[in-house]
C-alpha cells in the first residue's frame, strides 16, 4: 500500500468511527479524501515547477549554457559540440519557464563552420527571449564569433578575447616517412584529391586555392563581426590580434565589464535595462553634439 493510500484510509477509517451513520455521512467522508488526495497531488506538482526553475544551470528565470573548450561539429556533451549546445539553447529558446539565456564562454575557438551552427541556434533563440554572453578567461576566433551574435556581452578586464582570423593547418611528413623507408602510393582520380594529405607537400596550385579559401573566409568573419558591433572599427580587428578585455570595452567588442553573475542579473531585468542602456546612449549622444558646439 502506497503513503498516499495510507493516508486516504486513516481519514476514512477516522470518519467511520464517528457519530454520523447515513449514506451522506459515508459520502462526505469519500468526498474528503478525494480533496486530501488532490491536494497531495498539487503540491507535488508544485514541488516538480520549483525543481525546474531551479535546476543545475538555471538561476531563477534564466537558464546558463557553458561553451568550454574547442569548439567542433558532433552532438557529445563532452566539449563544445554544436549540436548538443545547439540543442541546450533551442530547448531553452522553448522553455516558457526560462525567461533568458546566459552564454557562459571560455574557449579558444575552434571549427568555423561548427561556431556557425552555434550562431544560427542562437538566432532562433534571440526571436523569442534574451541571449547574453558572459565570457571566462577567454573567448577569441569562433568563441567570439558566437559571442558577436548575442544580445550583450559581458567580460572581466582580462578577459582574452577577439582574436578574428581563419586559419588552416598542414602537415608534411614526407621527409620523415623518408627516413623511416614509409612509401606512400596513392591512386587518385583526380590530382588535388589528396592535397593537404601528410606524406607530400602542397603545389604551388594547391597552395594558391587554399590561400584563397582561407581569405574568403577571413573576410566573411570580419564582415560578420561588424554588422554585428557596428561601432568597431575595422582596422582593430583584421590584424587578428587578441584583445585584451577592458580594451575590447573601449572598442567596442564587448559591452560591459562583468562576472556570471553580474551577467546573470542583467538578464533577468533585461528589459528594464535596456531602457536604461538607450537612455544612457542618448544622453552620451547629446553630451557629444553639445561638445561639437562648443568646439565650432
Amino acid at each position: 500500500m502506497s503513503w498516499l493510500e495510507s493516508e486516504i484510509e486513516k481519514i476514512e477509517n477516522k470518519g467511520s468511527n464517528g457519530t454520523g451513520n447515513g449514506a451522506g455521512s459515508g459520502t462526505s467522508k469519500k468526498t474528503a479524501a478525494m480533496y486530501f488526495a488532490a491536494g497531495i497531488v498539487i503540491a507535488l506538482v508544485a514541488l516538480i515547477v520549483l525543481s525546474l526553475l531551479w535546476s543545475p544551470g538555471s538561476t531563477g528565470s534564466v537558464k546558463v549554457i557553458r561553451i568550454e573548450g574547442e569548439i567542433y561539429s558532433g552532438n557529445s556533451p563532452n566539449g563544445a559540440n554544436s549540436e548538443y549546445i545547439g540543442s541546450l539553447i533551442r530547448n531553452a529558446a522553448d522553455d516558457p519557464l526560462v525567461e533568458a539565456i546566459v552564454l557562459r564562454i571560455d574557449s579558444q575557438g575552434g571549427v568555423m563552420a561548427a561556431g556557425e551552427e552555434i550562431i544560427a541556434d542562437v538566432e532562433y533563440a534571440k526571436t523569442k527571449k534574451p541571449v547574453i554572453t558572459s565570457m571566462g578567461a577567454q573567448a577569441t576566433s569562433a568563441a567570439y564569433h558566437i559571442s558577436s551574435h548575442t544580445d550583450r556581452i559581458f567580460a572581466s578586464p582580462d578577459t582574452a578575447t577577439a582574436g578574428i582570423g581563419v586559419i588552416i593547418t598542414f602537415y608534411d611528413k614526407s621527409r620523415v616517412y623518408d627516413r623511416e623507408g614509409v612509401v606512400v602510393e596513392p591512386i587518385k582520380s583526380v590530382e588535388t584529391k589528396d592535397a593537404g594529405a601528410d606524406y607530400r607537400g602542397l603545389s604551388s596550385t594547391e597552395r594558391k586555392y587554399m590561400q584563397s579559401s582561407v581569405d574568403a573566409s577571413g573576410e566573411y568573419f570580419i564582415n560578420d563581426i561588424l554588422a554585428q558591433r557596428p561601432d568597431v572599427s575595422r582596422s582593430d580587428i583584421e590584424t587578428g590580434r587578441i584583445i585584451r578585455g577592458a580594451e575590447a570595452l573601449e572598442l567596442g567588442l564587448i559591452d560591459e565589464i562583468g562576472n556570471l553573475y553580474q551577467a546573470i542579473d542583467y538578464a533577468k531585468n533585461y528589459k528594464n535595462n535596456m531602457k536604461n542602456d538607450d537612455k544612457k546612449g542618448a544622453k552620451e549622444d547629446v553630451d557629444k553634439t553639445d561638445e561639437v558646439k562648443e568646439e565650432d
